[in-house]
């Protein structure tokens, strides 16, 4: 499992460390962000360009006022 804390991101590379990060991860491995809020953006960008997001399968909990830690899988 591979896991980003994209709070020490900068906002405006977030989302293309997460995309390089994501692609780099073999069929059938788990991305695991921690956020400051919850990803629903990064989700729906995810289930509409990246065919191998499993978004049947993505997870996310609540862990504070400024910790999420979402699961995104992707396909075997």
């Amino acid at each position: 499992m591979t896991t980003l804390d994209v709070r020490e991101i900068p906002p405006v590379d977030r989302h293309t460390t997460i995309h390089e990060t994501f692609a780099g991860l073999d069929p059938g491995e788990t991305l695991t962000i921690v956020n400051d809020h919850e990803p629903k953006p990064l989700y729906y960008e995810m289930a509409a360009e990246v065919d191998a997001f499993d978004a049947d399968n993505y997870r996310v909990e609540r862990e504070g006022d400024e910790r999420f830690v979402a699961k995104f899988p992707k396909v075997e």
